[in-house]
């Protein structure tokens, strides 16, 4: 049985400073970290706050992504792909479901059909020239509406290896969105070859 929040904020406490900060993290330590632990803090451990806040979207009349159901790159009948623009990596996908699902409550064959497109999205985007892997992520913490984060890590940069792709992430200048763009239209290109749907 999982520690309480009030349980489990004292044991975090026993390992804190008078400030109540935590050491660094050994992944600070690896050769891949984006920080120099030198001068690096640890934010002060905050109270557990209950009830949580609710996520975004916990209300379907109030979901931003179902407003959205019809718009992506792609589209099928259960699903849409959308691109984040803006971003330091070369590319960011992501999956959304058209209806108002979360992880937990996604039924088994929507279940099933996340799995076959998460295989086809990984290989396509990984086929994209100076590519070398696709990152997949959820993490669900910001919004109800389950979305699937597909995180392109580029050829060569073998600091981005790893969790701390996301962080590089936003620290890294802009990516061209033109090449980005370009990119995930041969992965859509690929996608509705290899699986199906359209784009809208």
């Amino acid at each position: 049985m999982a520690l309480r929040p009030d349980e489990f904020y004292a044991h975090a406490l026993e390992a804190a400073d008078d400030e109540r900060r935590l050491p660094l993290a050994r992944m600070t330590g690896w050769d891949v970290s984006p920080f120099v632990p030198e001068g690096l803090r640890v934010s002060a451990l905050r109270e557990p706050v209950l009830p949580e806040p609710p996520r975004h979207g916990e209300d379907p009349a109030d979901c931003r992504s179902c407003d959205h159901r019809d718009e992506g790159l792609w589209l099928n009948d259960d699903w849409r792909l959308t691109r984040i623009a803006g971003v330091g990596l070369p590319l960011i996908l992501m999956l959304h479901p058209r209806d108002h699902h979360d992880l937990a409550d996604l039924p088994d064959d929507l279940a099933a059909e996340l799995g076959v497109l998460t295989k086809h999205l990984a290989r396509h985007i990984q086929a994209l020239p100076h590519i070398s892997r696709a990152h997949v992520h959820r993490i669900g913490d910001g919004a109800a509406h389950l979305h699937i984060w597909f995180f392109a890590r580029p050829e060569g940069q073998s600091q981005l290896y790893g969790s701390w792709l996301p962080v590089w992430d936003d620290l890294l200048p802009p990516y061209p969105d033109d090449v980005a763009a370009a990119d995930a239209s041969l992965v859509v290109d690929a996608l509705v070859a290899s699986i199906g749907g359209r784009r809208p």
